[in-house]
């Protein structure tokens, strides 16, 4: 059977609220919002393909949700971004089910019975859809979104055997992916708890002042720590610690680079390419259209996003490669205090402080000078370079999952407009070897 040509409107399932846009004026109130419970998801959270539902998403509690329930999002509906990045959208996946449709949002739910909605999501995710989002949105500032417009996005049908077979190959690469994306969260939180427990709450002194036993520690490590606390600049800290700053033991490497001095496919990153807290760097460009100055970076070194520091991008380089000037390049004066370094650099309490210190109203900036100046309880070099051999195989593992997700999604991309005009078939996939059956 040819595949057919139709349209979203001719595929919503008109008998479960078909299609909806977010509440407007006063139906969601700014007093409603709150920092627990049911995720709304705006445009920001609507990614490629995927949600993306960040530590500072805006919420309601179940009380709102109840009050509104046609904006409850249902596992497999599609999420558009109403304004602004209209190119993108996201299907809800099971654990979702149940998030709250913002106001600058619009969703769709399909009929499941004339097409997979997981292969018109994949089919939305082509640089033909994408381009067709953007002709069509309404506006020129601002381009939006409306009912209209996306009832009329073309989408072509395969059959519906054909459709699942489709959805199920990119789905296990896009699965894979979500899987390493979770593993390098808990990899970072395990290293962020670590970071606390030994640098900012003390606990192996603590534990041995009070006479316990400290706990997770190699007796090596362990005897590393004093037995007591004691009074400086910064209050109470570990006897034989020093108070100082982040400049005595940091340094900014300013590597500057023109244009026709960067070599061919070298990794680009800009500030749009680094997530807002999370160190795990997993987005970047090829740099032949880069077009100014830029600054080089090298793998391991801390990159650390200067403009509106209350955005907190703050990331490890997976490579060598060139950046944006408005990312500092950040290193350790030796390498014992790089753990250090990051967990300091990376933290909430230094990021607020850079953001008091910024200069400029509509764009804020850090700089150096202010990150250096934070000040610091500055344990023995050797405790330094226990905490930096402790979360070394995370930092790794972290990567590792990092280049393998690239690859992952690159041989998605590459299969996606394939699968999808015929050119090649889940048949002659696993023919090759390139999936199993």
């Amino acid at each position: 059977m040819a595949d057919s040509e139709s349209t979203i409107g001719a595929l919503l399932d008109e008998t479960r609220g078909s299609i909806k846009t977010g509440p407007f004026g006063t139906k969601l109130k700014a007093s409603e919002y709150t920092a627990t419970g049911v995720p709304v998801i705006s445009v920001r959270e609507v990614g490629f393909g995927r949600l993306r539902v960040h530590h500072d998403t805006r919420r309601v509690d179940e009380t709102v949700s109840s009050r509104m329930p046609e904006f409850l999002l249902n596992a497999g509906d599609i999420v558009f971004g109403r304004k602004g990045a209209v190119e993108r959208s996201a299907q809800v996946q099971p654990d979702e089910d149940g998030y709250f449709l913002g106001s600058d949002g619009i969703r769709i739910r399909l009929n499941v019975e004339e097409c997979d909605p997981k292969f018109i999501s994949y089919q939305l995710q082509t640089p033909a859809h994408r381009s067709w989002m953007i002709q069509h949105a309404a506006g020129t500032t601002m381009p939006s979104l409306n009912e209209g417009i996306i009832r009329r996005i073309p989408i072509v049908l395969p059959p519906l055997a054909e459709q699942k077979a489709i959805a199920a190959v990119l789905g296990a690469l896009d699965d894979k992916i979500e899987l390493n994306r979770r593993m390098n969260a808990t990899l970072e939180a395990m290293a962020r708890a670590l970071f606390q427990s030994w640098f900012v709450d003390f606990d192996p002194v603590r534990a041995k002042l009070d006479g316990r036993q400290v706990v997770g520690l190699d007796p090596g490590t362990a005897a590393l720590f004093p037995e007591h606390l004691e009074d400086s600049p910064l209050g109470h800290i570990p006897k034989g610690w020093s108070a100082g700053k982040l400049g005595d033991i940091g340094t900014n490497s300013r590597r500057g680079v023109k244009p026709n001095e960067i070599a061919p496919n070298t990794p680009y990153i800009a500030l749009e390419h680094m997530p807002r807290r999370c160190i795990a760097l997993g987005d970047w460009d090829d740099s032949a259209d880069v077009a100014s100055g830029k600054s080089t970076f090298k793998k391991g070194e801390i990159l650390f996003g200067k403009l509106r520091p209350y955005f907190h991008k703050v990331g490890v380089a997976p490579f060598d490669g060139v950046c944006s000037t408005d990312i500092l390049v950040l290193e350790p004066k030796s390498s014992d205090w790089f753990g250090f370094l990051l967990g300091h650099t990376s933290s909430d309490e230094l990021i607020q402080f850079t953001d008091l210190a910024s200069t400029g109203t509509k764009m804020p900036r850090t700089n150096w000078s202010d990150i250096s100046s934070f000040k610091v309880a500055l344990p023995p070099k050797p405790i330094a370079n226990a905490f930096t051999r402790s979360i070394q195989p995370m930092l790794d593992r972290i990567q590792a999952n990092l280049h393998q997700s690239r690859t992952l999604a690159t041989l998605r991309d590459t299969l996606l407009p394939k699968l999808l005009s015929g050119e090649l078939s889940v048949v002659d996939l696993q023919a090759s070897g390139v999936i199993t059956p």
